[in-house]
């Protein structure tokens, strides 16, 4: 079941990102952008490529209620897209959030 999936990802790891590619191989610049942010904070993160798997890739859009890719979720928390990751980055929230949930 896909969204029992989801649920065990999201929950399982600290910092989730799901995109098209791999951070190392990004599909779309709004995934490479969002990976290059997620990196800027060290440590690993989990990533899923949702080029992989059609189920995936539209179960992750109805499990979160948003429409577009890529999404992030951190401590289990969905956060949203590379523009609101962006937001966050440069208000300086993100990496509070980052190193609460890896704690």
């Amino acid at each position: 079941d896909i969204k029992t999936f989801l649920d065990e990802v999201v929950n399982e790891h600290s910092v989730v990102l799901f995109m098209k590619g791999s951070p190392s191989s990004p599909m779309c610049g709004f995934s490479a952008n969002a990976a290059g942010i997620l990196q800027s904070y060290g440590g690993k993160f989990f990533h899923v490529d949702v080029i992989a798997d059609p189920e995936v890739r539209q179960g992750i859009k109805d499990f979160s209620n948003w429409p577009t890719l890529p999404q992030v979720y951190v401590g289990g928390e969905f956060l949203g897209g590379s523009d609101i990751l962006m937001q966050m980055h440069q208000a300086g929230e993100l990496g509070e959030l980052i190193e609460k949930a890896r704690s």
